[in-house]
């Protein structure tokens, strides 16, 4: 077995063939990763536009390398909640962050680690059931309620042939920032 990039090549009689590397699983998203769904079993399929409901629940997904068929979801920091608002709702830098209206936020809480799992489209909040920390999605993920100590992080999008693709990093750290 040799290295070649993020794979690992292992050759049998019968040929090689690549296999994902176990680190390759908790790579946080970079550029170029498509999004597929957490929940999704057997075959994963990248996410469009269309397979996100307007304003309605947020689908919960991961980042996914074509390349290497490996979803990244060997650590929940990885999990990235998307919505979809009026693409007219959106100004500013959240519009040059969004696809279609479709906007990728962490899913997992700045305060205690939880999933973010609601939307409150009255308010345009995400909000987390542990302890009701609200983040403004229209206003960079910051913190409207709760005990939260920080704002949530965001993952700008990109679309390629009708999927959404990660455009960049995450704006911070996913997850609890530890003190020290």
């Amino acid at each position: 077995m040799r290295a070649a990039g993020t794979l690992a090549i292992t050759c049998f009689a019968g040929g090689c063939i690549p296999i994902a590397r176990a680190d390759d699983k908790d790579t946080r998203p970079r550029p170029g990763n498509r999004l597929v769904r957490a929940d999704a079993e057997g075959a994963v399929t990248p996410l469009r536009v269309a397979d996100i409901a307007l304003n309605g629940k947020p689908l919960l997904a991961y980042p996914y390398t074509p390349a290497s068929k490996v979803v990244q979801d060997g650590s929940r920091l990885n999990k990235i909640a998307l919505i979809r608002l009026d693409p007219a709702s959106l100004s500013g830098e959240m519009a040059k962050r969004a696809v279609d209206g479709v906007l990728a936020f962490s899913a997992i809480c700045t305060h205690q680690g939880c999933d973010v799992t609601e939307f409150l489209a009255k308010e345009n909040a995400l909000m987390c059931f542990c302890h009701f920390s609200k983040f403004d999605v229209m206003n960079a993920g910051s913190v409207t309620a709760g005990p939260a100590p920080r704002n949530l992080p965001y993952l700008p999008l990109a679309a390629e042939g009708g999927e959404l693709v990660v455009a960049q990093e995450f704006s911070a750290t996913p997850g609890v920032k530890k003190a020290g």
